[in-house]
């Protein structure tokens, strides 16, 4: 199967746009299979733990804000790198991946946050 890799690209995206910014329920109607295979280990696995945590987190996080820094895609994954603002001033470089099926829709998904420090050793950004 040949994934079309700009699609996924940019179904990513809004993927996690959607659900980041307040509407999970849509993001997975939209963007999930049939399955969905989570490995952050504080969301359970399928479909309905995906949208329980994203409705607590706009809930209790109002006001957050992503910026999309790159997109990569190779085979069925694209690993998005993100900027994400909290309320507060809170700062976070996350690294996610998505496994796509070969209808286009994500099925499984891993990822990594990291705090931005205020300096580093190296002097250089996290981007």
């Amino acid at each position: 199967m040949q994934h079309d890799l700009e699609a996924n690209k940019r179904n990513a995206i809004a993927f996690y746009r959607t659900a980041y910014l307040g509407d999970p329920t849509l993001a997975v109607a939209t963007y999930v299979g049939a399955d969905y295979i989570q490995h952050n280990p504080v969301v359970g696995n399928g479909k309905q733990a995906f949208i329980d945590y994203f409705t607590a987190m706009a809930e209790q996080y109002p006001g957050k804000e992503i910026e999309f820094v790159r997109a990569v895609a190779e085979a069925d994954l694209v690993s998005l790198h993100t900027h994400q603002t909290w309320p507060g001033g809170d700062e976070y470089v996350t690294m996610d991946f998505f496994r796509f099926d070969d209808n286009g829709k994500i099925v499984e998904h891993w990822d990594s946050i990291q705090r931005i420090p205020h300096e580093t050793k190296n002097g250089n950004p996290m981007y």
